[in-house]
């Protein structure tokens, strides 16, 4: 089959980059006074997530170091729900991936999925903490605000979430994706969260913003008690910053890779359009992607493959990565089936792309719209097919890059690296 020649682009994307992330970070930390807030040699779990974060180790090295300034005691805790397998080893070692590790922030990560319960929502839904953390004297959060992949909200993925999935462990994140069922999931982060934020633990949250070149765009250092509300701001600049695919029409969409550290979906379903949440919210009315191929799996989501049930096509190897215990394991927490699905399986990522065109329709080859990127994290410049041609030249956001050649495959018959 001959194959639509792809156009290399780049989007005019507005991309803010923070500058002096540690100076940043240390500024706005003395601001909140935490010899006010803390007495020294009082310990301080610093929750981390298990996303794929831009500097995600100068981050947490700078928050650390800036804890140890005023005599805290800090370590490191992680706050991933069911991630890394739902052990303690693997969501340490999700953590090591990102050069978040003793040796490298030069404080103790301590893991563990053991939970205690802390009390419960007006629902009766009862909220759990992660025991390592609960033992401390102070927790601070760390994580990146974005949009979530299932609902959208005041307060989508980010601080708030992660009381609530990440130092909820496998046990809180199972009992609240039960919640999210039967009361929506704003109603249940939003007051899961607050009684985590009740307990008066919480010592401050690092919100980090980045744009659509996977870059650190900004970081708020937040008190408690400002923390829902500036969450709400953050996300606000967060969405204004997001990248999409250049086009809404797509015959056949194709993904690079898939992986925890990209997305909790693997890919990120605002991007793709594709939400498959069908107990929980519709589809996007746009993008209109027809057929979704992903061909590989990163190495950091250490096989977990949850959300490669929302692609069409997947190659052998993207299969033979999978770690089918940690795929499970998120897919029944997250009460998400539908996510832990593996579709139809190609000997590589040629035959997986001929094999979605086929499944499109009757488009001729110059009508053919297809789409590859790297992933969705990283969009400033994707490929597309010839047939967006006349679109192109009406774009001023879009400026080419190389004239249409061909796809090119290795000798197995898998894309050359993007």
């Amino acid at each position: 089959m001959d194959l639509p020649r792809m156009i290399r682009i780049r989007q005019n994307i507005a991309a803010p980059v923070l500058q002096n992330i540690p100076q940043h970070i240390a500024s706005q930390i003395d601001q909140l006074a935490l010899e006010k807030r803390t007495r020294t040699g009082q310990t301080v779990a610093v929750a981390c997530s298990s996303r794929g974060i831009a500097n995600y180790d100068t981050i947490v090295k700078a928050t650390v170091r800036s804890l140890q300034r005023v005599g805290l005691e800090p370590f490191i805790v992680p706050a991933m729900g069911s991630h890394g397998a739902a052990t303690a080893e693997g969501q340490k070692r999700v953590l090591q991936n990102y050069g978040i590790s003793d040796q490298e922030i030069g404080v103790p990560v301590r893991s563990s999925l053991e939970v205690v319960q802390i009390g419960e929502t007006a629902d009766h839904i009862p909220v759990f903490l992660d025991k390592v953390a609960s033992e401390a004297d102070h927790i601070v959060l760390i994580n990146r605000i974005k949009t979530h992949t299932d609902f959208e909200y005041e307060i989508e993925s980010g601080l708030m979430k992660l009381m609530v999935i990440g130092l909820g462990k496998q046990q809180g994140a199972s009992v609240y994706h039960q919640g999210f069922l039967t009361y929506g999931y704003p109603h249940v982060i939003e007051s899961v969260a607050r009684t985590v934020l009740q307990t008066g633990r919480i010592l401050f949250g690092v919100g980090v913003v980045e744009n659509g070149c996977f870059q650190t765009a900004e970081i708020g250092v937040i008190a408690p008690e400002d923390l829902e509300e500036k969450e709400k701001n953050l996300l606000r600049e967060s969405k204004k910053l997001a990248a999409h695919l250049p086009f809404d029409d797509v015959d056949v969409l194709i993904i690079d890779e898939m992986g925890k550290d990209i997305s909790g979906s693997g890919f990120d379903t605002k991007v793709v359009g594709r939400i498959n949440q069908p107990l929980l919210t519709k589809d996007l009315e746009r993008p209109r992607v027809k057929r979704i191929v992903v061909c590989d799996l990163t190495k950091d989501t250490e096989g977990n493959a949850d959300g490669v049930g929302s692609a069409d096509f997947v190659t052998q190897r993207l299969v033979d990565k999978i770690n089918i215990d940690a795929l499970y394991m998120n897919a029944i927490t997250g009460l998400e089936p539908e996510r832990g699905r593996i579709p139809v399986a190609l000997k590589n990522d040629r035959e997986a792309i001929e094999i979605a065109i086929r499944s499109v329709g009757l488009v001729s080859p110059e009508e053919l719209k297809v789409i590859r990127i790297k992933n969705t994290l990283c969009l400033a410049e994707v490929e597309t097919s010839e047939a967006y041609g006349k679109e192109l030249s009406q774009r001023s956001d879009l400026h080419v890059m190389s004239q249409a050649k061909p796809l090119g495959f290795d000798q197995q018959g898998n894309l050359l690296p993007f």
